[in-house]
């Protein structure tokens, strides 16, 4: 039987070195060799080759755009997407905190295993081989590039949506904090109150329960402009 056969095959292609793979999937709370230094490595090679596939597909870009477009594609939810379509997380070997804990759905691990094993993948085969293995992961992605109104963040959207209508900008506000220091979840508001509209946000850091918020009054901006339109 292939070493990590059903692995092996998402990725389609065999190691000429296991061990590479072994490596790949081990995370630094296991024993013996980690993964870390394989993802530095993988990590370098995935933004280049996404880099190259970006300007060539997409040539009316300017530089800026370009970048945006790259790290929407490499970003660590879209890198733990990919892993979870390839079951990465049956594979990635874990010491036992991590384990109880549920480390192997957890979003970083699977997007640093991701990398990991695409710098496996390049040091067992050569630069060609990780080219593409990376496109056939990327393929669906690659195929169906966003535009550039798409790739701007909810707080960038409601700004410009403002702004284009001379109204006042909305403010963000801390509801809440719970859990513990190194697990908290923050609720955060934003209101606007030129449109006496308030969207609420849930995540793991303030800088995304920021945007969480934003995309929620967007969606109430959204809904209000749709019952004027049918008044």
């Amino acid at each position: 039987m292939t070493h990590r056969a059903d692995l092996v095959g998402h990725l389609g292609r065999a190691f000429e070195d296991p061990a590479l793979l072994d490596q790949a999937v081990t995370h630094r709370s296991a024993e013996g060799p980690n993964n870390e230094r394989l993802e530095f490595l993988g990590d370098s090679i995935l933004n280049f080759v996404i880099a190259a596939e970006v300007f060539e597909r997409r040539p009316e870009l300017h530089e800026g755009e370009l970048s945006r477009l790259r790290a929407a594609l490499v970003n660590k939810n879209a890198l733990a997407a990919i892993a979870r379509g390839i079951d990465l997380g049956a594979h990635i070997v874990l010491g036992s905190g991590e384990l109880k804990t549920g480390g192997s759905r957890r979003d970083s691990i699977l997007a640093d295993g991701l990398e990991a094993v695409i710098g496996a993948v390049y040091l067992d085969g050569g630069y060609e081989a990780g080219r593409q293995v990376i496109l056939q992961l990327f393929e669906a992605h690659l195929s169906r590039l966003p535009d550039m109104e798409a790739l701007k963040d909810p707080k960038t959207r409601l700004q410009e949506y403002l702004q284009a209508r001379h109204l006042e900008l909305p403010t963000y506000q801390v509801d809440a904090v719970s859990g513990r220091a190194h697990q908290q979840t923050f609720r955060v508001g934003c209101h606007c109150e030129p449109l006496q509209l308030t969207g609420e946000g849930t995540a793991g850091n303030r800088r995304q329960a920021e945007q969480a918020a934003a995309d929620d009054l967007l969606a109430k901006i959204a809904a209000a402009d749709t019952g004027k339109n049918n008044d």
